[in-house]
């Protein structure tokens, strides 16, 4: 397991083959979360584009690793030039995920998905 994570991040992940990860329930990112994330597009460590720091929004894909029991193993985000900001990610989808994986829809494979935030300048 550990030799597939390492393989996965270091080689470039077809984002595009990957099938999309299907929740029993929409997850919905809170205000809160919004927030955080557009405080950290403002930090010095961010170093996004100014068009993405302006626009008010930004969505980042991850790619998840599901068992054979429905569970998540791991999420590595696309890198956006803000590890805060797609470890933060990260972890929401792996949040989101927990016990909210459609019945039979993914189970032992990689699969993606994204994660919008917004806020308002």
């Amino acid at each position: 397991m550990i030799a597939l994570l390492l393989a996965m991040q270091t080689m470039a992940i077809d984002w595009a083959k990957l099938p999309p990860l299907s929740y029993r329930v929409p997850p919905q990112v809170a205000p809160a979360m919004n927030a955080y994330v557009a405080r950290q597009v403002t930090s010095p460590r961010c170093a996004l584009p100014k068009a993405n720091k302006d626009s008010g929004a930004l969505a980042l894909d991850i790619a998840v690793l599901v068992d054979a029991d429905g569970q998540v193993r791991a999420a590595i985000p696309r890198a956006i030039q803000c590890p805060v900001i797609e470890q933060y990610a990260a972890g929401l989808v792996t949040s989101f995920a927990r016990n909210n994986i459609a019945a039979g829809a993914a189970s032992d494979g990689w699969f993606r998905t994204s994660i919008t935030f917004t806020w308002h300048q």
